[in-house]
């Protein structure tokens, strides 16, 4: 894995043998990302005319004096190129694409939203970010960072770092124990277990958990669980329920 994008312009003679077999040369620009995707483009149109995603193996070997050469195979398909002759050569820094949404309080870098978590462009610093949330626009007054609007039985507004403010915290302070299990005398306790559950107190004697889903506690579910309003609309908290519509 290289730290940025490498972009070669030059007369090139392309192969590519496997699934897709063509031999081709023209005046072209290649794009060898940091997971070592390469991308070969000429003058028309957005798709690539040779293209192998996340080779298992690739051979580089790029020099100011106009050496250019790249072997990538994966999975039974190989994509070969050499320069003819080169016209230009460089690494640029890259980062994946996101939606800004705020500035880094640590190097003022440009925080973007993108794959399920908020990172700088700057520092890098990552923080991942739980299903379904909403970046507010008001920042955490703790450590200066965006904070968000989750819903896990209520709606809660902390910071997008867990170190600084954590929802599995606000959701335990909100719900544990407050539920009964229908399967024995004991409380639901709130546990993260991969994911965030009600689960039963009496475990392991007792089995009984529910995933929390995203939404708002709206009162009683008929078989007494609590019943949630989602974007889906009213479900129980067990998920096989159908008597909370």
């Amino acid at each position: 894995m290289s730290d940025g994008i490498r972009v070669f312009a030059g007369d090139c003679t392309v192969t590519t043998t496997g699934a897709r077999e063509n031999d081709l040369r023209g005046e072209v620009v290649v794009l060898l990302k940091p997971d070592n995707t390469v991308l070969v483009h000429d003058r028309d149109g957005y798709q690539p005319v040779a293209w192998l995603t996340r080779p298992e193996s690739l051979v580089y070997d790029g020099t100011a004096d106009g050496e250019f050469s790249l072997t990538a195979v994966d999975d039974g398909s190989r994509l070969e190129v050499t320069a003819n002759d080169e016209y230009g050569l460089g690494r640029y820094p890259a980062s994946r694409a996101g939606t800004p949404v705020g500035t880094c309080p640590d190097c003022d870098g440009v925080l973007t939203r993108a794959n399920g978590a908020v990172t700088c462009l700057g520092c890098e610093a990552r923080y991942g970010l739980p299903a379904a949330v909403e970046i507010l626009d008001e920042d955490c007054s703790s450590c200066g960072l965006p904070t968000m609007r989750v819903e896990r039985g209520r709606a809660f507004t902390l910071c997008i770092d867990r170190e600084c403010q954590s929802l599995d915290a606000a959701v335990t302070a909100a719900f544990d124990r407050s539920w009964d299990c229908p399967d024995c005398d004991g409380s639901l306790r709130i546990v993260r277990n991969g994911t965030l559950l009600a689960g039963c107190e009496n475990y392991p004697d007792c089995e009984t958990a529910y995933s929390v889903p995203t939404g708002v506690v709206d009162g009683e579910c008929d078989c007494g669980l609590p019943a949630f309003e989602t974007g889906n609309g009213r479900r129980c908290l067990d998920a096989t329920c159908e008597r909370a519509g």
